[in-house]
């Protein structure tokens, strides 16, 4: 649920399998695709994945047994902000939110919060991968629309990264979600849509609701923040 390429991911999952991690923890990990893939380039590592959403746990577990991973990861449902310290190396990808005011209050992204937080979990050393929303160029009155409707919800890569640092982080890497990336992403949605369509008559009692979510997508995304709004990753070692 982020735009990240293959190429990308892989990147990510060899910068904290190159660490030799004994644990991996994955905040916000949905069915923890990445997390997983960490385990099986990293042998001897163990993993917990956290996220609210049990449906997507529920998904995860099911992929750990395929991959034959169940006994070296635990994915539950919890509050990332219960967590004590003590993993080699972190995920956090779109999770920011968990440090800051309630999403419904439309706050600027606590990215600071966030990286202080990702800090304590990790001994020196210790590798994190951080990825969530930035600009990628100044905020428009159309971009800022669909979002939460103010210009400092985001921040740009750069302030990120010196976020990062003031945290006791020292940054590998930083890179950029590119607009193939961002397309693929929000296609999902569209696809999404545009198959419920096709399997559904034109007069079925959800089908306007159907088409005016679709329609709210395409006009937020090819109308609004395409090419503005990006995600930024960051391969963050611990200082």
């Amino acid at each position: 649920m982020t735009p990240l390429s293959e190429e990308r991911a892989a990147r990510l999952v060899a910068f904290l399998a190159s660490g030799a991690p004994g644990s991996v923890l994955d905040i916000g990990c949905g069915w923890a695709e990445l997390l997983l893939r960490v385990l099986t380039a990293a042998p001897e590592a163990v993993g917990e994945g956290v996220d609210l959403d049990a449906e997507a746990i529920t998904q995860g577990r099911a992929l750990a047994v395929v991959r034959g991973l169940v006994d070296r990861v635990d994915l539950r449902v919890d509050d990332a902000r219960e967590l004590a310290g003590g993993w080699d190396a972190v995920i956090c990808i779109g999770a920011s939110q968990v440090w800051g005011a309630p999403v419904e209050d439309a706050q600027p992204l606590p990215y600071a919060a966030a990286l202080a937080a990702l800090r304590s979990l990790v001994p020196r050393g210790g590798r994190v991968v951080y990825g969530d929303g930035i600009w990628s160029a100044p905020p428009t009155p159309a971009a800022v629309a669909p979002l939460a409707g103010r210009d400092d919800e985001f921040t740009t890569l750069g302030r990120v990264v010196d976020l990062a640092v003031a945290a006791g982080f020292a940054p590998m890497a930083a890179h950029e979600a590119g607009l193939d990336e961002w397309d693929v992403f929000e296609s999902g949605y569209a696809a999404a849509y545009t198959r419920w369509l096709a399997d559904h008559d034109a007069d079925d009692p959800d089908a306007e609701e159907v088409r005016s979510l679709a329609e709210r997508q395409r006009t937020a995304y090819f109308s609004g923040y395409r090419g503005v709004l990006g995600l930024g990753y960051l391969e963050l070692v611990a200082v």
